[in-house]
């Protein structure tokens, strides 16, 4: 079976992990700050606090901006449902933006119009989380502006982007933003098996993400210095956090894949340029990639069009796996799942959203894609259209 997305381990990997089961530190150690340090000097960003799942990043990351009770956090209709789940967490409230036709991000557009009923409604966002969708940057910079103008905060959900670039810069270095979100999960650019991380230009946010994710235990105990002289042993928990904390074993093996990930992004957008060359024929939508940016192609998203043997996206998918290729859909709009039907989202206000599940599919790409893999789905995808 070819699944649409698998991790990529080497003996290197599992050499790494395999140091790290025979030093003195298992939990949260040395291997956790040297991978904190080598993902901050990747995207250019001073500060990085790692966990044990971007959702607990996300989670983090609107505690430490504030999010609370009757607070508002708006994101993508097209997203893993942990976007608009961790502002629950947090008791905020939960809107959703449209997406855009082409790139399946926030459609600036019905950001602004929104943003601007919002205002007369003195119901505005305190945060904005972007979802940077199969690894294609948001337009990060409008988006920056609005934040400056209506005043919200703004978190980068780059769950796919680790690599990502957007007009010379990269995605995690927070340029246009407060926090910016990674994922380690297998099928992601880089994985530590779970984990996630949580980026920032600011030492103030990083000493309050590093405190949420263990335990609200403050993390500069300089703040203590005093008390530290007499009692060494003294720790002080200030707020309530969680444990989602890394450990070292999961760091190493993030350490190891870090080595690699030129490699895995070369080989990425190698397989989507083959697919691109393919398919250009067929009646379905090829994933765009914006002037001024680098995708990461963690997903190859096409949209199944009207055909000659009138096949639709539901279709596609069952024959595609009776011939041993396991595609997904990535995603089931937020507003459709059955948990957040209470909140009475309107359908109608989100047309390009509703367009564009009723055709999406995500194609396998992954770096360890063999030439007959990629074979076998090009094969088969012409058969089945054509």
């Amino acid at each position: 079976m070819i699944n649409y997305g698998r991790q990529f381990i080497d003996r290197g990997d599992l050499a790494s992990v395999k140091k790290t089961l025979k030093s003195n530190w298992l939990t949260t150690g040395p291997e956790v700050g040297k991978f904190e340090k080598l993902i901050g000097k990747k995207v250019g960003v001073k500060y990085v606090s790692a966990v044990n799942s971007a959702t607990s990043a996300l989670h983090i990351s609107c505690l430490a901006l504030g999010l609370s009770k009757n607070d508002i956090l708006w994101t993508s209709s097209n997203t893993f449902v942990s976007s608009a789940n961790c502002g629950l967490y947090c008791g905020a409230k939960i809107d959703l933006v449209d997406i855009n036709k082409e790139t399946y991000n926030i459609n600036v557009e019905s950001l602004i119009k929104k943003l601007i009923i919002a205002k007369n409604k003195n119901k505005l966002p305190k945060i904005l989380i972007v979802v940077h969708f199969a690894g294609q940057p948001c337009e990060m910079n409008e988006i920056f502006k609005l934040s400056k103008k209506y005043n919200f905060k703004i978190i980068e959900d780059a769950s796919h982007a680790l690599g990502s670039r957007y007009q010379g810069t990269n995605i995690g270095d927070c340029k246009f933003s407060d926090i910016t979100v990674f994922s380690f999960h297998p099928v992601k650019i880089i994985t530590t098996g779970e984990g996630g991380a949580a980026t920032t230009k600011s030492k103030q946010l990083n000493d309050k993400l590093k405190s949420f994710r263990s335990h609200g235990i403050f993390g500069d105990q300089n703040k203590n210095k005093k008390e530290l002289k007499k009692r060494p042993w003294m720790f002080y928990q200030e707020k309530l956090g969680y444990n989602y904390r890394l450990t070292d074993i999961q760091a190493s093996l993030g350490i190891s894949q870090l080595k690699k990930i030129d490699f895995f992004l070369k080989k990425r957008n190698e397989i989507a340029n083959i697919y691109n060359k393919n398919f250009k024929d067929l009646p379905i939508v090829l994933p765009k990639q914006l002037p001024g940016t680098f995708s990461t192609y963690h997903l190859y998203v096409v949209l199944i069009l009207r055909n000659k043997k009138n096949i639709d996206r539901d279709a596609f998918y069952k024959k595609l796996l009776n011939f041993g290729i396991k595609t997904n859909i990535h995603y089931i709009p937020v507003y459709r799942h059955p948990f957040y039907k209470k909140f009475k989202f309107n359908e109608k206000l989100f047309k390009n959203n509703e367009s564009y599940f009723e055709k999406a599919i995500s194609l396998p790409i992954y770096p360890s894609m063999s030439k007959k893999d990629i074979r076998k789905v090009i094969f088969n995808v012409k058969k089945i259209l054509t």
